[in-house]
């Protein structure tokens, strides 16, 4: 009879221990998926989005560039860094330009659209103007803004701009050379990083006179705790029948 007993115990032990086995088999099974999972949205989704974005920052470069030996070039001076031409506003959330920054990779280029809504335009990939901004040529302050992590994370190189670089806004009104300047860390709250004098809102754009580029991004990455803020000042501007500037020459050529 306690051999009997015995080996009931043994048997329902050993029937728990399969159980306990299958459903922690189970567990690291759901475990492995979710990581292959975040690692699919982090790192090989982005991947994928960005040739997208960049295949159609292509597009709309050639685009732009068809267009503009169709039709007269703008009157202002190319090189000037006192009378561009100015960028016409945008409706809705439709693209109007490519942002062209080396400091990102040789091929880097995404395409520019109106507004920053995440539907419209941050997770497809773009760079989305603030629509109460200036546009690129005015004086006053075009900001953008991008992802720094998922949905191709456009901005996602931010962090590594230094003092001299170039960022590059290309339209159908020709090139616009911005170079950065600084970084800033703000809160999500001080939108007083998109006024026409970043920081200065007694001051207008007609009071500084500067053109300048402002690009925002969450910060740190993975968290929207802050925003960071690259911001550049305009130096010079060339229709594009110039062609483009030297630097990304071979890029745009090549797209």
């Amino acid at each position: 009879m306690t051999d009997q007993l015995q080996h009931a115990g043994r048997r329902r032990a050993g029937r728990g221990t399969s159980v306990v086995g299958v459903l922690g088999e189970v567990l690291i099974t759901m475990g492995v998926l979710v990581l292959m999972f975040i690692a699919w949205q982090q790192w090989f989704n982005d991947v994928v989005v960005s040739n997208q974005t960049s295949n159609q920052a292509s597009s709309i470069s050639r685009s732009l560039q068809q267009k503009a030996t169709a039709t007269p070039a703008p009157t202002a001076t190319p090189g000037s860094s006192t009378n561009p031409a100015i960028t016409p506003p945008v409706k809705g959330t439709g693209t109007f330009g490519v942002l062209y920054v080396p400091r990102f990779g040789s091929t880097y280029k995404v395409p520019i659209a109106g507004g920053t809504t995440t539907s419209g335009t941050l997770d497809k990939g773009y760079a989305g103007h603030y629509d109460d901004t200036q546009m690129p040529g005015q004086i006053g302050n075009f900001a953008v803004a991008g992802h720094r992590t998922t949905h191709g994370a456009p901005f996602g190189s931010i962090a590594d701009l230094r003092v001299g670089d170039h960022i590059y806004v290309q339209t159908a009104q020709g090139w616009y050379t911005y170079t950065f300047r600084n970084l800033e860390y703000v809160k999500p709250t001080q939108v007083q990083v998109l006024q026409q004098v970043p920081d200065a809102p007694k001051l207008t754009a007609a009071d500084s006179k500067d053109r300048l580029i402002t690009m925002t991004s969450c910060n740190p990455k993975y968290s929207a705790a802050e925003r960071i803020i690259a911001y550049g000042v305009f130096t010079s501007w060339q229709p594009l029948s110039a062609g483009p500037p030297a630097e990304i020459a071979s890029e745009v050529k090549g797209a």
